[in-house]
């Protein structure tokens, strides 16, 4: 790629490391780390000091270390936005306003502006905190991470443990075109792997966000009312292994539900591309396709994915080295409002009825102690800490699409 491209990497976590590492070690990059949380960018450029940041790549049995060093990390934007031709924010949902927040003084024509993952609701976050200023920048959404990573020594090492083959997203392209592709320049950044499947249209990443109603699903199937008592139980059962009929029905009819939300896009919108919405069997079977050992069935597919093996359900003790389920674990705090409320929102808008997720969103909320849903409509007090649709006052499909 010619030229000397501005690269800012927000976060401190994982997926920043690594984003971080790999871009530096680009030829003709000038990359910079912008991090939020507490102290950590301080931490950070201390732990590192005059070394190399390492990147070491798990692959085929062989070890493969990268060396790079970002020439900026900071929690000061004036230190590392100015002049971004890339930012990739790579934090968790509930910390992308703040980042938006920061960058809304820095857009510019033809900026690009990534999440990885989007997560669900981020084009809706993106139109409410940066405005008609957002229609000049390249703006792209990736379903999830590209990689399985974790820091192995905070500041100075990472490790790639997995790579993922393809990586879906969509883009919203500059209004006039501008700047360097927005697909080419990511791709460069990561390298040849996972290559980019982008395609469609934002909304469809949002509703292809399969966290946001497997993770409840499941949770529902084990620990619904249809099932378990309230007593504490000997183990922690297994979260996808552990997989029997009843909450395989349950996932299923949820994805049928998305799936018919983007069917009613389509109808009513012809020129809305939402074909990246497909049954989550079909994804699993894309996505993990060396991994599982039997995808005859969505049910064998998730109980014999070998990625999975050994994770199971969220639990905290109970006395007598017994377990209850944790329902203050991620799997409700961020996938509820920032996952499957937004997959109602938009079905409210779009006119889809969904039962079962209604179902298994007013039992979360429950457990939560939040109010989303009241008489089946999504207007509870707590829709305002969700990125549903209706907390940005978007009610109609060209809110949400345009």
């Amino acid at each position: 790629m010619p030229g000397d491209l501005k690269v800012v990497v927000c976060g401190g976590g994982n997926a920043a490391h690594t984003m971080a590492g790999l871009a530096a070690s680009r030829q003709n990059t000038d990359v910079r780390v912008f991090d939020l949380f507490s102290d950590e960018a301080e931490r950070w450029a201390k732990a590192l000091g005059n070394d190399d940041l390492t990147v070491s790549v798990h692959r085929e049995g062989k070890i493969t270390d990268i060396k790079s060093k970002p020439n900026v990390i900071t929690n000061d934007p004036s230190k590392s936005l100015p002049g971004a031709d890339i930012i990739i924010i790579a934090v968790p949902a509930f910390a992308h306003a703040a980042y938006l927040d920061a960058i809304k003084s820095y857009l510019k024509p033809g900026l690009i502006i990534v999440a990885t993952p989007g997560q669900p609701g981020f084009e809706f976050e993106v139109k409410s905190k940066l405005g008609e200023g957002v229609s000049q920048c390249n703006v792209v959404c990736i379903e999830t991470l590209p990689w399985a990573c974790r820091i192995k020594e905070f500041g100075r090492q990472v490790e790639i443990l997995g790579c993922k083959v393809s990586m879906t997203g969509a883009i919203k392209y500059a209004d006039p075109p501008a700047g360097p592709d927005p697909q080419d320049t990511f791709q460069f950044l990561l390298g040849p792997e996972p290559v980019l499947n982008i395609k469609g249209h934002l909304l469809a990443v949002s509703l292809m966000s399969v966290n946001s109603y497997l993770h409840s699903a499941i949770l529902y199937g084990r620990w619904g009312p249809e099932v378990w008592d309230g007593t504490p139980v000997a183990e922690a059962p297994l979260f996808y292994q552990g997989l029997d009929e009843h909450s395989t029905d349950i996932l299923d009819a949820m994805t049928r539900e998305v799936v018919s939300i983007a069917k009613m896009v389509t109808a009513k919108r012809q020129n809305v591309d939402m074909s990246t919405v497909v049954h989550i069997h079909d994804w699993y079977t894309t996505v993990y396709a060396a991994d599982i050992t039997d995808p005859t069935t969505l049910q064998s597919t998730l109980k014999t994915n070998k990625a999975y093996n050994g994770l199971r359900h969220p639990c905290v003790p109970a006395g007598d080295g017994k377990v209850l389920p944790d329902f203050s674990h991620r799997y409700l705090g961020e996938d509820i409002p920032y996952g499957l409320t937004v997959t109602k929102g938009i079905a409210e808008i779009v006119g889809t009825p969904v039962p079962v997720t209604d179902m298994v969103l007013k039992w979360c909320q429950e457990k939560m102690g939040k109010e989303y849903l009241v008489d089946g409509k999504l207007v509870g007090k707590d829709v305002a800490s969700t990125r549903a649709p209706q907390k940005y006052g978007f009610y109609t499909l060209d809110d949400i699409l345009n």
